[in-house]
């Protein structure tokens, strides 16, 4: 009787036990983080003393970013026309090359900024993998890639992100980059800033500090200790309208 009672409680306990899909586990951290009201509005912030500024409307978007160099004030600007550059108000002729390397600049800081609204972007693909423990808490792991139609120039680039499984908040994240030969990058939460109930961060910057691994097992590299720090990613004046 003991013994029924125990597989009747653990069939029982199985049963309640919810498990989630990576569009699901993405989709309840946005909600949680309140970043669908990102989507129809202006939000602006400065970094590494640069002015951005992001201005969303049912997928219509302008992004720019601001900053002075010597005498000259330069305004880049993304949009879903593409990009340009002013120079002191005027606009500067670019080669389809600038043109690219600067609209990805420009588009980077601005992805990186409301992580992880972004991943729901069409051309994203989205893989869970095996959960994980990091610091004693328990975390989805989910792995993100990009189509090369709609993907940018740097859709074989690979992300991990770790969502907490008690509340489905972004705590770390990881990439793994080829441009300027390549390298991985790991970041966790520095600081937390709550604008108008949303939750935007600042990271920590990681490197490994050897650069042949496995991309995949940076979060025991975290733990055990061999990532070595290189920046901080912190936002400045954040306003949301």
């Amino acid at each position: 009787m003991r013994y029924t009672f125990l597989v009747l409680f653990a069939l029982i306990l199985h049963s309640c036990t919810k498990e989630y899909t990576a569009q699901q586990i993405i989709d309840n951290s946005i909600k949680g983080a309140k970043l669908e009201g990102l989507n129809e509005a202006t939000l602006s912030f400065n970094f590494r003393n640069k002015a951005y500024k992001a201005v969303r409307n049912k997928g219509v978007f302008t992004f720019t970013k601001e900053y002075q160099k010597d005498s000259l004030r330069i305004k880049d600007v993304l949009s879903n026309n593409g990009f340009e550059r002013f120079v002191n108000d005027s606009l500067v002729t670019l080669s389809e090359k600038d043109q690219g390397r600067f609209g990805n600049s420009v588009n980077s800081v601005h992805y990186f900024s409301i992580l992880p609204l972004g991943l729901n972007d069409a051309a994203v693909q989205k893989k869970l993998l095996e959960p994980v423990t990091i610091k004693g808490k328990e975390y989805y792991k989910v792995q993100v890639t990009f189509s090369q139609e709609g993907g940018g120039d740097d859709f074989d680039d690979v992300f991990i992100y770790w969502f907490a499984k008690d509340n489905f908040q972004l705590d770390y994240m990881a990439y793994k980059y080829h441009t300027n030969g390549g390298g991985v990058r790991f970041r966790d939460v520095l600081k937390e800033h709550l604008v108008d109930g949303i939750r935007m961060v600042d990271y920590n910057n990681y490197k490994p500090k050897n650069k042949d691994i496995d991309f995949f097992t940076i979060d025991a590299l975290y733990e055990a200790g061999e990532l070595q720090k290189v920046s901080e990613i912190v936002l400045e004046d954040i306003i949301v309208n």
